[in-house]
Parts: C-alpha cells; sequence; structure tokens
C-alpha cells in the first residue's frame, strides 16, 4: 500500500450515465485520500451502485473520467491496487473457506498468505468449512478476506453487511476496522447510517444522481439546524403543534410525538405549561433526520 501515498486513491470528475432515458449519475465529483474511510449513502435509486460500478471498471462513464491510485480502474485491478466486496456472487457452495481463496490467489501474480487473510477477515477457525454450510456474514467475510488477497490500497464495499444479523455485522465492522488501522483506504455504500455514523471519517451523501453533502459526520450534522424534540402526549392535537413558532415537522406514533424544531425551548415550554405532556425529551439532530431533509423530494440538489 505505500506506493500509493501521495495520490489519490479515488479521482473521479464529471461522472454522468444514463441507462437510456434514465439519468442515473449526473456530473459527480469525489476525490478519496489514502487512508480516508469514506460512506457512501443515499436512498434507493440515488446512483450509488452506478458509481460504484464506473470506481470498479465495470461501467464506463457516458462522461467524466475516473482514476485510481493515478491509473484506470482496470488497470487498478490489474495490478492488485483495488478490490471489491459486493453484496452476493463470486462463491462456489462446494469448494471450502481456504480452497476458495486458494482458487482466488492462483489468480494473482503475488498475494498475501492463506493464514494471515483468513485471521484478518475472523474466519480462520472456519477455514475447511463448506462455503454452502457457512451463514451470510461468514460468507461476507470471505469475501473480505478474497479481496485482501492482494493487499490491495482502496477496499470499496458495496452494502457490505446486508442480511447479516447485528451479531455479524458488529463482527464485521470488527475486521474491517482492524484492518483501515493499516492504512487502507475504504469507501463503502450501506443503507445502515448507525454504521455510516460510528466507522467514517467522512461521509458523502447522494441524491437523483448527485452528490449533496459532503463532509465528516458533525458537519453532515450540522447541515440541519434545529433539535428534536419527543414527548409522550395523548389525544394531541396535529394542528396546534404545527403552528408552533419554528415548527418543522410533526410525527406521531400512538401517544408519542416527534417535532422537529429550530426552537425546542419554545416547543417545550408550551408542551409542559400548555398540554399534559410527559417524559419529554430534547436531542440533537441525527445522521437520520438529516439524511431524510438532505434527500427529500423537496430538497435541492
Amino acid at each position: 500500500m505505500d506506493q500509493n501515498q501521495g495520490i489519490l486513491a479515488v479521482d473521479a470528475a464529471g461522472l454522468r450515465k444514463s441507462f437510456g432515458a434514465v439519468r442515473a449519475v449526473e456530473g459527480v465529483d469525489l476525490r478519496v485520500r489514502p487512508g480516508e474511510i469514506v460512506a457512501f449513502l443515499g436512498p434507493n435509486g440515488a446512483g450509488k451502485t452506478t458509481t460504484i460500478d464506473m470506481l470498479l471498471g465495470l461501467s464506463d462513464p457516458d462522461e467524466g473520467a475516473v482514476r485510481i491510485f493515478g491509473e484506470s480502474p482496470r488497470a487498478a485491478i490489474a495490478h492488485g491496487l483495488v478490490s471489491a466486496v459486493l453484496q452476493t456472487g463470486g462463491l462456489l457452495k462446494d469448494l471450502t473457506v481456504r480452497e476458495t481463496l486458494a482458487l482466488t490467489a492462483s489468480l494473482f501474480a503475488d498475494t498475501r498468505p492463506l493464514d494471515e487473510v483468513l485471521q484478518r477477515a475472523g474466519i480462520a477457525e472456519i477455514a475447511n468449512r463448506r462455503v454452502g454450510l457457512c451463514s451470510g456474514g461468514q460468507q461476507q467475510r470471505l469475501r473480505f478476506a478474497m479481496a485482501l488477497l492482494s493487499d490491495p490500497g482502496l477496499l470499496i464495499l458495496d452494502e457490505p453487511t446486508t442480511g447479516m444479523d447485528v451479531e455479524g455485522r458488529r463482527a464485521f465492522w470488527s475486521a474491517i476496522r482492524a484492518d483501515a488501522a493499516r492504512g487502507r483506504t475504504v469507501l463503502f455504500a450501506t443503507h445502515y447510517l448507525d454504521e455510516a455514523d460510528e466507522y467514517a471519517d467522512r461521509i458523502v451523501l447522494m441524491t437523483r444522481g448527485g452528490i449533496v453533502a459532503d463532509g465528516t459526520t458533525s458537519e453532515i450534522k450540522n447541515l440541519v439546524s434545529g433539535r428534536i424534540v419527543r414527548a409522550t402526549l395523548p389525544q394531541a392535537d396535529p394542528a396546534a403543534l404545527a403552528a408552533l413558532p419554528a415548527v418543522d415537522d410533526v410525527e406521531f406514533a400512538g401517544d408519542r410525538v416527534t417535532i422537529h424544531t429550530k426552537d425546542s425551548d419554545a416547543v417545550v415550554r408550551h408542551l409542559l405549561t400548555s398540554t399534559p405532556a410527559h417524559d419529554v425529551e430534547v436531542t440533537a439532530q441525527n445522521l437520520e433526520s438529516v439524511f431524510l431533509a438532505l434527500t427529500s423530494e423537496g430538497a435541492s440538489a
């Protein structure tokens, strides 16, 4: 990985991609420095997977250019500079975990030792298990081990923990974070916002084919002002709450009300003095509320 220091891990400029009349990606610029852990977020149809396909050379942009460590995506892959962990595919159910890695290693001129990548992916204890008998989480960690074989400078993960249970997700990210601590660059797309919040140095948010936000988790959260007030309020009056000054949105779930506001003091004062509300909580904006605000139909791209 050290041979790539000083060169951008990802340098994508002006990417555009259409499928017939559908414009999947419109003018995406993305630059990732070596050693960064970047979360790639966006709702379904935002253009994340199409962008990742172009970064991996699986699809050519209609306009724009991609360089991975200064090389074209296909050249970077051929030289072992980039690997990917995708959601599905790439596994033969009748082979063992070790046999799968050995077969993958035979495709490269030089790879890391099998025992090393088994250990780093957290699957050394199931090396002799047939892939078809592995859980979904174990199969994803096997894909991670396969990606580590060439010792890539850039690791791209596309929804890597889809279908995993909580324990499987935690174990997978523990392995990823330990490996990233060695200086590897990681770019991952996920629909689990808690993963982005906990593991990313930087968040890139896409919607409708373009990037609408790019920064650290705290910077992204600061893009949406205000606080969230939650309270238990039986028989609440939706119109009265929505009419309060600086209230942006009111949501109901049974007797529980959630109010997004730029003046939490005024809202809390009203709830406690003019209504029978109790169990009142005030919190800062979280990544989910920012995500919804920036990707809603009314948000400007």
